[in-house]
């Protein structure tokens, strides 16, 4: 039985029905998508925990590894990550299907999320990752098979990751078509829908920094082009010093994500609203910014607190 109660609950809350399911669905937001552990964690210590998870792109890599109870894992290795760890994620190559390094990254999924022999089906949670069929742009949903290709498919972002082969179709990042998987969740069976928005006040906040003034070497494609200067002898960009240059590739990318992804959600929001709504305030944070994730998981746990009395009416209600 689900309890909102909490050492430091100034009030008894009324018991909640067994039977009530609680959906929770992790948007899509790159680096900023660490609050997500954040937010799981915050949850749990008010006796919230969800027993229906989709997530879109960096949203199913945390609710995979939520719901295959690798959290704690994915959250240490997170919050130790430093400049040169990111650093080594990404891959120069001459094919340029994208820039991470596909083996480093399947390591990685492999030791924090799940083996390649691991299936959605035996998941304690019911669980769905969102992708996109870059043949038809329809949205896919993955519910059932490999946990790591339902991952790597769903967070595919054209540019940083190659198309994934998924059943004759290349799929791609599921943010393309429902950055915040509410719909999921409902088709899934959840009685009420706790979604994260990560993309709801980052637009134009890449190119802030370049309109009209020097710029300060802050952006993402200046800090990716930093790293890689920094550990190769390969510059991924020519310098960009002047006033009024245009912005660098990544961050031209990053832009362009963010503001195809706020209106989605926007579009996708009206039509089937979530029960609870929670955004992290993580604007400053960029696309590639993995080192800051302590900041990031912060701001999660910030955020429950902050709505935590409207989350507390709305289930007490359900």
């Amino acid at each position: 039985m689900i309890s909102l109660m909490s050492p430091s609950s100034p009030f008894k809350v009324r018991e909640m029905n067994s039977e009530l399911k609680i959906g929770l669905a992790l948007g899509s937001g790159a680096a900023r998508g660490m609050s997500h552990i954040g937010i799981i964690n915050a949850l749990a210590e008010i006796g919230i925990e969800p027993k229906i998870i989709c997530g879109t792109s960096v949203g199913s890599l945390v609710g995979a590894a939520y719901a295959h109870g690798r959290l704690k894992k994915l959250e240490s290795w997170a919050r130790s990550l430093s400049r040169l760890d990111v650093a080594r994620f990404i891959d120069i190559n001459t094919s340029f299907t994208g820039f991470v390094d596909t083996d480093r990254m399947h390591d990685f999924l492999n030791e924090h999320v799940a083996s390649d022999d691991a299936v959605i089906e035996d998941l304690p949670k019911a669980y769905a990752s969102v992708a996109t069929d870059l043949a038809n742009g329809r949205e896919v949903w993955l519910n059932e098979g490999s946990i790591i290709q339902s991952v790597w498919a769903s967070m595919s972002l054209p540019g940083l990751f190659p198309a994934i082969k998924h059943n004759n179709s290349w799929l791609v990042d599921g943010g393309l078509v429902n950055p915040v998987p509410v719909s999921a969740c409902r088709a899934m069976g959840a009685d009420i829908v706790i979604a994260v928005n990560l993309n709801g006040d980052i637009v134009g906040k890449h190119l802030e920094r370049t309109n009209g003034r020097k710029r300060t070497g802050n952006g993402v494609g200046d800090r990716l082009n930093e790293l890689v200067k920094e550990y190769t002898n390969l510059s991924l960009f020519e310098d960009r010093d002047e006033v009024d240059q245009p912005p660098s590739l990544l961050d031209a990318i990053a832009a362009s994500v963010n503001i195809c992804q706020d209106r989605i959600t926007r579009s996708r929001m009206a039509g089937d609203p979530p029960d609870i709504m929670l955004r992290p305030k993580l604007s400053d944070i960029g696309l590639l910014e993995l080192y800051r994730s302590d900041e990031a998981i912060e701001e999660g746990g910030k955020c429950v607190e902050r709505l935590r009395s409207e989350i507390e009416y709305v289930l007490e209600r359900g």
